[in-house]
């Protein structure tokens, strides 16, 4: 099942923003860690909250609100509403998406599952993007395990390709909670490959609340993630708050 640690399912459609113009674009902000797999009929609603701390860019912030859907067992749609905002500024509706996943496959040897993400990012004040992730989960166990690779294109003329990475790994601590950490950072572009970049890491908890009406379960993540290399030149971190309440209808 797809956890996403925050489109309407008739339509399939995601509402996202760039954030590529404010301070609020910090790797790990207002995102999430993909996994690759897909539970058919699952309707998800989920809110993701990131905050930066501390240095010049101290209470910038990004809120995505997100409902989604897995039509089958093969295609999960999304549609995201996502909003940002600058130090010292008000918060702002930055753009609107659409993303799929299409499971690929399992590896099973390293009992690894692939699958492939692609989303469509209308973004206000620059170019649109396309946007497409290679999603990696391992699980054994109490233990899950997930790498995204990430290449954005702003369709502008002559615009690089931009690389990032997103990666968690958590165990089952004791009942539904879980513990563990995240990390998001960027690998530079097609111009300037692995470049001194930005990079967050940090421990996150996890914990569910299962057999809610409608069968229905809400999920909760909550962590703090350091600045690390040229990312300490703004901030010193931030705080992450992530959502999601799932069901079937």
């Amino acid at each position: 099942m797809i956890r996403k640690s925050f489109c309407v399912a008739a339509t399939c459609l995601a509402l996202s923003i760039g954030l590529s113009s404010s301070a609020s674009a910090a790797p790990g902000v207002g995102e999430a860690v993909y996994g690759a797999t897909v539970e058919a009929g699952e309707t998800e609603f989920e809110a993701r909250y990131g905050r930066l701390t501390g240095g010049t860019a101290d209470g910038a912030d990004g809120l995505v609100l997100e409902v989604a859907h897995g039509f089958s067992k093969n295609f999960y749609g999304a549609a995201l509403l996502k909003l940002g905002r600058d130090p010292g500024g008000s918060r702002t509706l930055e753009g609107v998406s659409i993303e799929g996943i299409a499971p690929l496959g399992r590896i099973d040897a390293l009992k690894l599952d692939v699958a492939l993400y692609g989303e469509y990012n209308a973004n206000r004040g620059g170019p649109d993007e396309a946007e497409t992730k290679l999603l990696l989960q391992h699980k054994q166990g109490g233990f899950d395990s997930r790498l995204n690779l990430v290449a954005v294109k702003p369709l502008a003329s002559g615009a690089a390709v931009e690389f990032e990475y997103a990666a968690s790994a958590d165990w089952r601590l004791v009942g539904d909670i879980r513990g563990g950490f995240a990390a998001f950072g960027a690998l530079g572009s097609t111009h300037d490959f692995l470049p001194r970049a930005e990079h967050y890491l940090g421990p996150v908890m996890k914990a569910e609340l299962e057999h809610l009406p409608g069968k229905s379960e809400l999920e909760i993540e909550a962590g703090y993630l350091f600045a690390l290399s040229a990312a300490r030149d703004e901030t010193k971190g931030q705080i992450r708050l992530l959502l999601a309440w799932e069901t079937h209808f």
